[in-house]
């Protein structure tokens, strides 16, 4: 018997408080806790004095300069580090076509450049590529290479994800979980307190060792998370444009320079967070960082493979539940995994007579076809493309299905088959509803920002002035997100 459009009303409006998303770590904005910042870093003893960086010299305003694309690249973004528009760079490259989205990597460019002081070094220390947990990490296992490293790590023990983890396999764990290369935290962990190469750990690993001196943050375990979310926090902040500016840890404002890719941005963030003026200096140098992570795995420039290819697109997906159903947005973009940038991920919850963590009687779905690659604590990650790699292709992560309720590994499902049921399980939730969040080739890719905004039904995803405020918009027609679930956030999915 159908149910009247009265009773549906109803049930969404006595929903109380549904959709409070907050995966570990994560809160609503910027700010991290006010305990985070109590402590300065101690200084670091440095016996190499790092060579010089090379710099730039002013141009005049409007200036052609030569600029080969990056991956990843946007106008968006690249209009901001220029100093520029994006009507004039289409102007000065009219071979970009109208509706580019990502930037053809090795495109030749000349971009009209506004001259900023205080621009920082144009030296690179990784690409993006190896930044995040992507194809370039395929082949890779973390927990074997630092079982044959003489280093203190190979015998940690910690705790993540409900699980007692060797140090390897503890790094790799997180490294998946915010997809961030477990190379790359290696690298971190041996640069920091020798994990890979000393027996016997050069600073106390129960405090502070990875160098940030946060009473809240102790232990390698916090360190590595806390290091793994600001890493992606100055990544995509770079990538979106939104990363203007660094306060070094000598007080000088430097303004990345336009041709710095997104990892080094994102590091030279992390070290002014964990370094002094003089190790700043030295983490930031060809001698520093860059040479451990040469030293452990090698010339990173060598035979670098892009990972965001020219003009990519969203494939075509479905509204996360069931054709002629109403749910409720009741999460614009925000955080898809721990706090701040990337804001990747949206919420729906499923109507219900019962107010915050009520059992859900309808699934959550896939968006498209796939199979389930990999599930977590009240999580899993749909792969489309068919691999069983999450670092591979399209990806949608769900998070907040109950565990008793989850596909099983391996599930090979199409699109509108159940997944999940909603829940307040995995994370921080005040009410039953589901977390899903997208990546490609293991970038997180923003809900509501740029060229590449969420798109489920023809519905487009569309950032509100904070995390979990915007819409979804369509053909004019507009639905606002709200915790509350109120009238006018339901969304009815369209049939096939």
């Amino acid at each position: 018997m159908a149910v009247s459009k009265r009773v549906i009303l109803i049930s969404f409006l006595i929903l109380s408080l549904l959709a409070g998303c907050m995966p570990p770590d994560m809160d609503l904005g910027w700010e991290d806790d006010p305990y985070e910042q109590e402590l300065t870093p101690e200084p670091t003893p440095t016996e190499v004095m790092p060579t010089p960086l090379p710099t730039r010299e002013p141009f005049l305003p409007g200036t052609l300069v030569d600029y080969t694309a990056q991956t990843g690249d946007t106008l968006e973004a690249l209009a901001v580090r220029f100093n520029t528009t994006v009507q004039e760079i289409r102007e000065a490259n009219p071979i970009i076509p109208n509706d580019t989205t990502t930037m053809p990597p090795g495109m030749p460019m000349q971009i009209p450049i506004y001259y900023q002081p205080a621009w920082g070094t144009p030296y690179q220390i990784i690409p993006d590529s190896l930044f995040i947990n992507g194809p370039a990490q395929i082949g890779f296992d973390a927990g074997d290479f630092v079982r044959e490293q003489p280093g203190w790590l190979k015998n940690y023990k910690g705790y993540f994800d409900g699980k007692n983890l060797s140090g390897g396999d503890l790094v790799a764990a997180i490294g998946e979980q915010y997809s961030v290369s477990p190379r790359l935290l290696l690298a971190l962990v041996e640069y920091y307190a020798g994990g890979l190469t000393d027996p016997e750990p050069r600073v106390d690993v129960d405090r502070y060792p990875l160098g940030y001196r946060s009473s809240t943050h102790q232990g390698l375990t916090n360190q590595l998370i806390w290091t793994a979310n600001k890493l992606n926090n100055g990544y995509y902040a770079f990538r979106l444009g939104r990363l203007t500016s660094l306060d070094l840890p000598d007080g000088r404002l430097v303004v990345p320079d336009p041709w710095q890719n997104a990892a080094t941005v994102a590091l030279h963030n992390l070290f002014t967070l964990t370094n002094t003026p003089q190790s700043f200096d030295l983490a930031v140098s060809g001698e520093g960082f860059a040479r451990t992570y040469r030293e452990l795995f090698g010339d990173p420039w060598a035979n670098v493979e892009p990972h965001i290819p020219a003009s990519l697109h969203q494939p075509v997906l479905t509204l996360p539940f069931r054709p002629g159903h109403a749910w409720a947005y009741t999460g614009g973009p925000h955080t898809g995994w721990g706090t701040g940038l990337p804001f990747s991920a949206v919420d729906f919850a499923p109507p219900s007579t019962q107010s915050g963590c009520a059992a859900a009687s309808e699934p959550a779905t896939a968006v498209a076809d796939g199979v389930i690659a990999r599930r977590g604590d009240a999580s899993l990650w749909l792969d489309l493309d068919g691999d069983g790699d999450i670092r591979t292709g399209w990806v949608v992560f769900y998070l907040h299905l109950a565990n008793s309720s989850l596909a099983p590994l391996g599930k090979e499902v199409k699109a509108g088959d159940p997944l999940g049921l909603p829940s307040c399980e995995g994370g921080s939730a005040t009410g039953t509803h589901v977390h899903i969040a997208r990546m490609y080739n293991g970038e997180w890719i923003p809900a509501g920002s740029g060229v590449l905004a969420f798109q489920m039904d023809g519905w487009v995803a569309v950032d509100g002035e904070e995390p979990y405020k915007g819409f979804l918009v369509r053909y004019g027609e507009e639905v606002r997100a709200s915790t509350g679930s109120d009238r006018m956030s339901h969304i009815s999915a369209s049939a096939p």
